[in-house]
């Protein structure tokens, strides 16, 4: 058992960083903020429960914001922006797109709408979208109720709000503070440890995760509940994109 434990251990490290500032997060590639104020939600991908923490407050079409100062306010609240582009600034643009002339020319456009109001967490079901009308639509809002059908509000969400993509995502199976086991599994060998969730995550959703033994910080892919994994199986994971629940 303990030379499995040091081969686990081996892995992990080779799958993770050794060290860990906080929640590692990706800038989005097209940041957009419908809103009034610009959330760290806007900018990256896995931020969490920071997601709604506002980094600024539109004042035009397109804000900019200093990229430093963002990485710094991020690490305060726990995620990790390693800025590997090197940026200096990072550009807001308005979250909506302009209607095409015909639209235009009619003052609304055709678009997915909640049809009721959902909590953070909620999983969005066929008859909570509605199509209505808007005189213009988020840059990413979904052509198909099947795009979204399944995930969950990442947010409050109010009737009659018009849908964007960025709104859901995993469904929550992993909650903060969770007892998990962790599988390293690669040519035929598969290994396991106990640990203890650091955050709330979905399936396929990075978690970071601290060894119940050894106290140590790993990072791992959410596979379900309970379950996290690195290794291959993280990589087809992560690849495979927002997790859904089956909805009966």
């Amino acid at each position: 058992m303990k030379a499995a434990a040091r081969l686990l251990a081996l892995a992990l490290a080779a799958a993770a960083p050794p060290a860990l500032a906080g929640q590692p997060v990706t800038l989005r590639g097209d940041t957009v903020s419908a809103g009034p104020v610009v959330t760290l939600g806007d900018l990256f991908e896995g931020a969490g429960r920071a997601a709604d923490a506002p980094v600024a407050r539109r004042v035009g079409p397109s804000v900019v914001l200093n990229a430093r100062a963002v990485q710094v306010q991020a690490a305060r609240l726990g995620l990790d922006w390693a800025n590997p582009a090197g940026l200096s600034t990072i550009v807001v643009h308005g979250g909506v797109s302009p209607p095409s002339r015909a639209a235009a020319a009619r003052g609304n456009v055709e678009v997915l709408t909640y049809a009721r109001s959902l909590m953070a967490g909620e999983i969005v079901r066929p008859e909570d979208l509605v199509w209505g009308k808007a005189a213009l639509t988020p840059a990413d809002a979904p052509s198909d109720a099947d795009a979204i059908v399944g995930l969950a509000a990442k947010r409050p969400l109010r009737a009659g709000q018009a849908v964007a993509m960025r709104d859901v995502g995993s469904a929550q199976v992993i909650k903060a503070g969770e007892a998990i086991t962790v599988t390293f599994a690669a040519e035929g060998i598969t290994l396991s440890l106990q640990g203890r969730a650091m955050q709330a995550a979905g399936v396929g959703e990075l978690l970071n995760v601290q060894n119940t033994a050894s106290k140590k910080i790993v990072q791992a892919v959410v596979a379900g509940p309970g379950q996290a994994v690195v290794g291959p199986l993280a990589e087809r994971l992560k690849a495979a994109g927002p997790s859904r629940y089956a909805l009966r």
